[in-house]
């Protein structure tokens, strides 16, 4: 007798039915032998939500590995399994709790919350390892592993204590990204980045000495090519050139991290600044005495061609204060307020500290314009 096949194909019912005989039969299942042996490890999806088209990719290209492997001969093992991605997933716990329950995630015991994470661990990676089958995934549900499992974070530790030994891993200041929400680093990969409508501001910094070889300058540079007299004449219609002989002008998009600038640095080739090798400045709303100094990495066209060097604030300027053995002025809390290393708006939001800061330097008379 025969049947008659259906106009269109039926994925839900042939699918399900062939992955259920596939798993009875245990066809997937792998238990070393004498066969030369062929492993893949599930790069495991984080249980934050459900698989993306990503995985799909991914998953589609081991399975047919692993296939092919397993035909050719040899002792194919596909091994299962999630990642705990703690960053992630407790943001998605702390939000589920603020919005089903009403809980805040400080209100918790570490136990308590881990009982939360948990669950959402089996509701989430139950969803997770339910559509690698629906995949047709040929992976041995036998070996199944989630990155918190007491062997697997055994073995982590057993290997990072096992490169620390051996001088493979060290713990030293390093510029990070920091969610001052969670209070923790973050990778790159974490990070979204955009692009946004900015502002700038032109600072008066005050120089300490008598400054009068600046007014020399200008007569320099319009004796030079054209590509010096524009910047010069750029300069000029900025109002750089007020207070010129006590003053150089910076501009920063972020005057809120002035308290923790420890240089200005200037490019060696511009030649408005020829005058103020080996001489110091004066920072801004802390009153910080620092030095000029030189390096090829500022670029002179620029906003004015000088640069406030903040080595605990930007990853540049990082690198231009160990090149240049500069202190580190770190004025952030991990909730991102002020700290005390920051001497003004102490414990102020840093974005208020904006404000304040812009505010005072007006006041101050050190705010020459807004872009």
């Amino acid at each position: 007798m025969s049947t008659a096949l259906t106009k269109n194909f039926e994925p839900a019912t042939i699918e399900e039915k062939w992955y259920r005989h596939w798993m009875d039969k245990g066809y997937f299942n792998s238990t070393p032998d004498e066969r030369p042996a062929f492993t893949i490890v599930i790069p495991p999806p984080n249980v934050t939500g459900v698989l993306h088209m990503g995985h799909t990719l991914n998953e589609t290209v081991q399975d047919v590995l692993i296939r092919k492997a397993r035909m050719s001969g040899f002792n194919a093992c596909w091994v299962p399994g999630s990642d705990h991605a703690s960053i992630a997933t407790e943001a998605k716990v702390v939000q589920m709790l603020e919005k089903e329950k009403g809980i805040s995630k400080h209100q918790l015991s570490r136990e308590d919350f881990l009982k939360y994470a948990f669950e959402w661990k089996e509701k989430y990676g139950g969803i997770i390892y339910h559509q690698i089958k629906r995949l047709g995934c040929s992976v041995d549900w036998n070996r199944v592993t989630f990155t918190m499992d007491d062997h697997y974070y055994e073995a982590v530790i057993k290997v990072f204590v096992d490169l620390y030994n051996k001088g493979f891993i060290y713990r030293g200041a390093r510029m990070i990204n920091w969610d001052p929400q969670a209070k923790t680093a973050l990778s790159d990969e974490e990070v979204e980045y955009k692009d946004v409508q900015g502002k700038m501001y032109y600072v008066k910094y005050r120089v300490i000495g008598d400054g009068s070889q600046m007014s020399e300058v200008g007569s320099k540079n319009s004796e030079v090519g054209s590509q010096k007299s524009d910047v010069r004449s750029k300069n000029e219609s900025e109002g750089l050139d007020d207070d010129a002989k006590n003053y150089i002008v910076i501009a920063t998009q972020r005057p809120e991290t002035i308290m923790g600038d420890t240089a200005v640095c200037v490019n060696p080739n511009d030649e408005r600044y020829y005058h103020l090798k080996g001489k110091k400045i004066i920072v801004p709303l802390v009153n910080r005495e620092v030095p000029v100094i030189f390096d090829e990495y500022v670029d002179p066209a620029f906003g004015t061609g000088a640069l406030k060097v903040t080595p605990a604030h930007d990853i540049n300027d990082y690198n231009l204060g160990l090149k240049h053995n500069l202190p580190i002025i770190d004025t952030l809390n991990e909730d991102g307020t002020l700290s005390a290393e920051a001497e003004v708006f102490v414990g102020m939001d840093r974005f208020e500290a904006r404000k304040a800061a812009i505010k005072k330097l007006e006041e101050d008379g050190l705010l020459v314009k807004v872009e």
